[in-house]
């Protein structure tokens, strides 16, 4: 529990505020009373840290005019490391008119000068003008796991460790990180962050995996059999874990579900694959023998996003497994709650240890040291194309490590004017609005034969005003939240921008609401091709749509982007379907639908959306190496 309460220190009442919800321990506080002209400058004090025992350790209070420092001095700080200790707070109170009237300042106290596991000395400053100052110090711990309540339900069991060789674990530097509820904008709990020397454990707890233990020594079909075992208890757990990815990601439950029951799907596709990646012989001569084999690659670090938080985690995982791979899984920091209880099910499965690692941590210092590690093989990332540039130079200046890359999009979805109109709408809004336009290959474009354009408009405008947008746990909801307040402002940019470059917005274009990160699905008319909103990457329930008249026209314009993950057509006509679709440099082309993904189909981008094939046959040879073997038989 938090510690929280009314402290008497010299008959001075000072109430402290909570932090981070996590529990806290005392290790000491000073004081004045209120009546005193004089500051005390040292209080002895134990601290009642139970790893501790009883060292020589002092809290000391030391006047310096307008601020007062406060100083812990005692053993190594390595003594606290024992109870997953993450970080210090100072809190100063200076009574304004005692005894009711109190101004907290709260600072960090963070090491002066060692690094932590050496410092003996901790100290701060805090900025308090006032003599009559109350400190008060405590340490934060954060447990493995943590109770967590949903509607749905009910109380669960969350991880809250680095999952590393089939153990949840702290932090080596002792970090954590707020994961915040993007329905209420409150903190749902904190996880364990990973650093730089987590990353170096994982990975050797990968490598150990790949070259010694059970994993490399199971046949294929060993492996497709754990990979069934995760389906299944997948399938037992959808609706937590459906409601999970609502709890943190913002999306709609009905949308949830459905994309457990695509994880499952995904994981049973590949489970099948594992006993079927085949080898052939080859012959040049009599007297040679010569086969090739796909063999794994070895440890692969693989980087998801938050959009689809589950499910981007299957599809690196499951054919990295089932071709025989370790794994070292970091999960967004927006998002990183289902991850962590779908590896606690992957030990339950059967898995071995060391064979899949899940790792909470940011992008910078975590993803970086993936990036750039000389004992990673393969890097496997989604998300945006700037960082996908730094993941590819950090393996290139490293060990030429093996790239996947599944990048940005801004996809054109184009309406012809034989197409079903109603139809079309239902597509243009699904292509958009799905997982509140949090989607690489959202059809962000909408391009309308002239014939139709304002019919159109109109009509989408009536559609739009009919999905819900609201709180994601009722099924009724269509759109939920954006993920976060970064994401959140980053929209709400572009909506100004679309407006300060002079597009019309037909519906739309603001906040809904004064709690949560939820934004009005956004329609902008009279656009052009150069405008910010018409090149750059939303990310958000924000739709553009212009004119064209004929075909020549429309391929030029859908192709006028750097980017080339998707696009769609809608028509009657399959001569026309067929021709638009071959000329369209994107990497997926829908025709009369949008979003028809499916485990099954290979799923990638041209030009700056990315580099091979998730999904399908296709991903299993970013996870496999060719070797030729030649025997001579003379």
């Amino acid at each position: 529990m938090p510690y929280e309460g009314l402290i008497e220190t010299n008959r001075c009442p000072v109430r402290t505020q909570p932090f981070r919800r996590l529990p806290r321990l005392k290790l000491g506080s000073v004081g004045g009373r209120r009546n005193r002209h004089d500051c005390p400058s040292t209080y002895g004090c134990q601290p009642d840290y139970p790893s501790t025992g009883q060292p020589e350790y002092k809290l000391v209070l030391l006047n310096a005019g307008s601020a007062c420092r406060a100083t812990t001095r005692g053993r190594s700080l390595e003594a606290f490391r024992g109870a997953n200790l993450t970080t210090f707070r100072a809190t100063a109170f200076c009574p304004a008119s005692y005894p009711t009237s109190y101004i907290p300042s709260s600072l960090p106290l963070l090491p002066s000068s060692n690094s932590l596991n050496r410092s003996k000395y901790l100290s701060t400053i805090i900025p308090c003008r006032l003599q009559h100052t109350y400190l008060h110090i405590e340490a934060m711990t954060l447990p493995l796991s943590t109770r967590i309540k949903l509607p749905t339900v009910g109380e669960y069991d969350q991880p809250l460790g680095l999952f590393i060789n089939n153990e949840f674990v702290a932090g080596v530097d002792g970090k954590s990180f707020e994961v915040i509820n993007p329905t209420t904008e409150e903190v749902i709990t904190a996880v364990h962050e990973a650093t730089e020397k987590d990353v170096d454990i994982a990975v050797a707890a990968a490598r150990k995996a790949f070259q010694e233990g059970p994993w490399p020594k199971m046949r294929p079909s060993q492996r497709g059999s754990l990979l069934y075992k995760l389906a299944d208890l997948i399938e037992e757990n959808s609706l937590l874990l459906a409601s999970i990815e609502s709890l943190d990601n913002g999306k709609s439950i009905t949308m949830a579900k459905g994309d457990i029951a695509a994880v499952a799907g995904t994981i049973r596709y590949y489970a099948g694959w594992a006993d079927k990646v085949h080898g052939k012989v080859i012959d040049t001569q009599p007297d040679r023998f010569n086969f090739v084999k796909h063999e794994p690659i070895g440890v692969c670090g693989q980087i998801i996003p938050w959009n689809f938080p589950i499910l981007m985690f299957t599809w690196k995982i499951a054919p990295a497994l089932a071709t025989g791979n370790t794994i070292v899984l970091k999960t967004a920091e927006q998002t990183p709650l289902g991850a962590l209880v779908v590896a606690r099910l992957a030990k339950e499965a059967g898995f071995p240890p060391g064979v899949l690692n899940v790792i909470s941590g940011i992008g910078k210092i975590a993803g970086a040291a993936m990036s750039h590690h000389m004992d990673i093989d393969k890097v496997a990332f989604t998300g945006s194309t700037p960082v996908g540039r730094e993941i590819m130079r950090a393996a290139a200046n490293s060990n030429l490590k093996k790239v996947t890359l599944e990048l940005g999009g801004k996809s054109p979805n184009i309406v012809f004017d034989d197409a079903d109109i109603d139809e079309a709408i239902n597509w243009a809004n699904f292509g958009i609005f799905f997982n509140h336009g949090q989607c690489c290959c959202a059809g962000s474009r909408i391009y309308v034969q002239e014939g139709i354009y304002d019919k159109f408009v109109e009509k989408f405008k009536e559609r739009i005003q009919k999905n819900v947008v609201g709180d994601p746990f009722d099924p009724n909801t269509f759109q939920g939240p954006q993920v976060s307040q970064l994401q959140f402002d980053r929209i709400m940019g572009y909506i100004t921008h679309g407006k300060s470059d002079g597009a019309t917005v037909e519906i739309g274009g603001e906040r809904l609401g004064d709690k949560g990160y939820f934004i009005k699905p956004t329609i902008f008319s009279n656009v052009r091709p150069e405008m910010k909103i018409m090149q750059e990457e939303i990310f958000g329930p924000v739709a553009s749509i212009a004119k064209f008249k004929d075909l020549e026209e429309v391929i030029k314009l859908g192709n006028n982007t750097t980017f080339g993950l998707a696009a769609a057509i809608h028509t009657k006509n399959l001569k026309l379907a067929m021709d638009a679709s071959n000329r369209l440099r994107a990497g997926t082309v829908w025709v009369n639908t949008y979003n028809a993904l499916h485990f099954a189909l290979p799923f990638g981008g041209y030009k700056e959306s990315g580099i091979g094939r998730e999904l399908g046959k296709a991903a299993l040879a970013n996870y496999t190496q060719t070797k030729t073997v030649s025997i001579n038989l003379g």
